[in-house]
């Protein structure tokens, strides 16, 4: 290991104030010159030329944090100059394994869901079970793509922690399989009260959505949350107490609605589901305009 690049880069910072914003960018500063020195190192640069060549690409580290003056010449900040500068320092190239991963979970999703519109639509000979079972593989490789790309690291975002990466990805996963089978019933591969699973699988990816989403923490990386300081914030945000009733709500809301379409669907007849799943959605989208748009404490 290069441990020049370690030294080097404590020097940079030698003159700046490590406030907790200015350790978190050293820390990310520091995996990124790791990374390069490497490239360098591979590309046949020697060991401490490798380093000293990093640091100078690095640039001054006060224009990452906003300490620097406004240029003369435009008038505008050095702060806001460095942004796209931090960009391309910071970027993140995909990684070899995920690209193939990417490449695998998106044929899973081609080839089975093209197999199972073919055969629900008689151009295949296959039984229900083969149809059923490539939706399933088609749905599966749909939820790895999400839940894969999500617990990437990105140049704006650290990774998203597996178990949650991974509840984006079931969450997919039933929307697919649900919207897969009421697809089979409409073509009439499957009898009407299989709606009901078409309805459980949709609705439960609704509410495991809403409750990833209103939980959701912020991934951004310092370098970035500081160019978005002039931005107004999303309410969720700056609320967490507005998101968790918004994810409380929705819960309710496709609960209710879930209940109503099993109630539909066994008394007057499967054609009214449809119509309590659209006002279960109006009714959802109602409640979030009311939430992020309605006046804000102290406002």
């Amino acid at each position: 290991m290069n441990t020049d690049i370690h030294r080097l880069l404590d020097e940079a910072f030698a003159r700046v104030d490590m406030t907790p914003d200015a350790q978190d960018l050293k820390e990310e500063i520091r995996a990124n010159l790791v990374a390069r020195v490497d490239e360098l190192e591979a590309s046949g640069v020697p060991s401490a030329d490798a380093a000293r060549r990093a640091i100078a690409e690095l640039g001054d580290v006060r224009e990452l944090l906003g300490e620097g003056d406004a240029d003369a010449a435009t008038g505008v900040p050095a702060k806001a100059e460095s942004l796209q500068a931090a960009f391309l320092r910071h970027r993140v190239r995909p990684k070899p394994g995920f690209v193939v991963r990417v490449v695998v979970w998106s044929i899973a999703l081609v080839v089975g869901l093209t197999l199972a519109v073919l055969g629900a639509t008689g151009v295949l000979p296959l039984p229900l079970g083969p149809i059923i079972a490539l939706l399933g593989v088609a749905s599966t490789g749909l939820g790895l793509l999400v839940g894969d790309a999500l617990a990437q690291e990105t140049t704006t975002n650290h990774p998203m922690p597996s178990t949650r990466a991974g509840g984006y990805g079931l969450a997919t996963f039933l929307a697919l399989y649900g919207l897969g089978f009421g697809g089979l019933i409409a073509l009439g591969t499957l009898p009407l009260w299989c709606c009901v699973f078409a309805a459980l699988g949709v609705i439960s990816s609704i509410i495991l959505y809403a409750f990833l989403g209103a939980t959701q923490t912020n991934r951004h990386k310092a370098w970035t949350r500081a160019g978005r300081e002039t931005e107004i914030p999303n309410r969720f945000e700056s609320e967490p107490e507005t998101a968790a009733r918004f994810g409380i709500y929705t819960a309710v809301i496709w609960l209710v609605t879930f209940a109503v379409i099993v109630v539909l669907v066994f008394t007057v007849g499967w054609w009214w589901a449809p119509l309590a799943f659209l006002a279960g959605l109006a009714l959802m989208m109602l409640v979030l305009a009311r939430m992020m748009y309605s006046p804000r404490k102290g406002g």
